[in-house]
């Protein structure tokens, strides 16, 4: 069974617990605005004419496409009906609706999740235009609680995936640790591990420009900028923000050395206790990690333990979902910010794949963070590699 087949099951599965009538995912030449949830209704494929996806919470599946495209979706083994039109698709859509009879239509629009925004404001107008004179128009809810459960309760396949796109993120790391040499400058060690994306024949879990990061020393611009001509020095500690895509599934994973100056053979007392608190913000932050808590919990038990260790608050949530993309959406574990809407008070489900990422500065030697993945079991959240729990130590 392909994923996609595995995902419709589980869509299914969803709209009954959510006593949700009918999900509609409509859409139109996907090549220019694709709808993120067109990822697990129909793989890689585009439609052209204007489509509508639907799933029915009895379980029937159909899907109203153009003509010229009937075929490459009946080839998916998805759906059971797929009805093609020629002209217009808004009477074949009222005509099926009104078999169906919903009380509620899902269509995919969310104030808090992007993957489950697909559906375009001028979509949305030409939906509710197609219904006029239907009791359907007021009938329209948010797709979102569905789109957060089917991208965010991973299945065995998915977690398969990301699973070896962690591993290989790992072996990666080695052999970059290994290669690293003084004045060898940030964008050096970054065209290093691109070079070995390429042996192992996977893809950017983000933009190439930004992955890795790279930050050497003090002055390194920590964040999405990607690596500078800054030069690795003794005394710099080395930071890194990698993460590759493996058949569609992607790692999200941070790494930390330092550089030992002359005559040194540990790192300093006051980088040791950086890389000591954040290891801790994961190990605390992951005890809390359990099916049914709000993601702002687990993101207190990390954020407190670094100011507690005598460190200012960092400024970004302590981690998000991890699946298809690299930010994958759905609840948060991060602070009741603005910025952040509702999804940390959303509720961590079993199945979820986490990040978690603290982090601190040390001054006068650069940034210390860490990132993990972890898999939401029901008895907590286990690592799904090797977790760095010492200090890389470079001459």
């Amino acid at each position: 069974m392909s994923i996609i087949q595995e995902k419709s099951a589980q869509a299914v599965e969803i709209l009954k617990e959510q006593e949700t009538d009918l999900w509609l995912t409509f859409v139109r030449e996907t090549s220019g605005v694709r709808d993120p949830a067109l990822d697990f209704i129909i793989g890689p494929n585009d439609l052209t004419w204007e489509s509508a996806l639907m799933f029915t919470r009895s379980g029937q599946r159909i899907a109203i496409v153009g003509r010229f495209e009937a075929e490459a979706i009946q080839r998916l083994g998805i759906f059971d009906d797929v009805v093609l039109y020629d002209t217009a698709l808004s009477g074949v859509l009222r005509e099926m609706l009104q078999k169906l009879a919903p009380r509620q239509i899902a269509v995919n629009y969310s104030a808090n999740n992007v993957h489950a925004d697909g559906l375009t404001h001028a979509m949305y107008l030409k939906l509710q235009t197609y219904l006029n004179g239907t009791p359907f128009r007021d009938r329209l809810t948010s797709a979102e609680p569905i789109i957060n459960a089917l991208r965010g309760r991973k299945t065995a396949s998915e977690i398969q995936r990301i699973r070896e796109a962690v591993r290989i993120t790992e072996e990666i790391y080695q052999k970059t640790f290994e290669h690293i040499r003084v004045g060898m400058t940030e964008k050096q060690v970054g065209a290093r591990m691109h070079h070995l994306m390429v042996e192992h024949g996977v893809g950017f879990a983000w933009p190439e420009e930004s992955n890795p990061a790279v930050n050497s020393g003090p002055d390194s611009p920590v964040g999405h900028s990607g690596p500078t001509d800054i030069q690795i020095q003794p005394g710099h500690l080395l930071h890194f923000d990698f993460g590759v895509k493996y058949e569609d599934y992607c790692s999200d994973i941070q790494r930390m050395a330092y550089i030992l100056r002359p005559g040194e053979t540990d790192a300093p007392a006051e980088v040791k206790h950086g890389f000591e608190t954040v290891r801790a913000a994961i190990e605390n932050c992951r005890a809390v990690l359990k099916p049914g808590i709000p993601g702002k919990a687990a993101d207190a038990a990390a954020r407190d333990t670094v100011t507690a260790g005598g460190y200012p608050e960092y400024m970004y949530g302590t981690g998000h979902q991890l699946g298809r993309v690299a930010h994958d959406g759905g609840a948060l574990l991060g602070p009741l910010w603005e910025k952040y809407g509702d999804q940390p008070n959303q509720l961590v489900e079993m199945g979820n794949v986490y990040t978690i990422e603290p982090g601190l500065a040390v001054p006068g030697y650069g940034y210390v963070g860490l990132e993990e993945d972890v898999f939401v079991t029901e008895n907590g959240a286990e690592y799904l590699g090797g977790p760095q729990r010492e200090l890389v130590l470079l001459r």
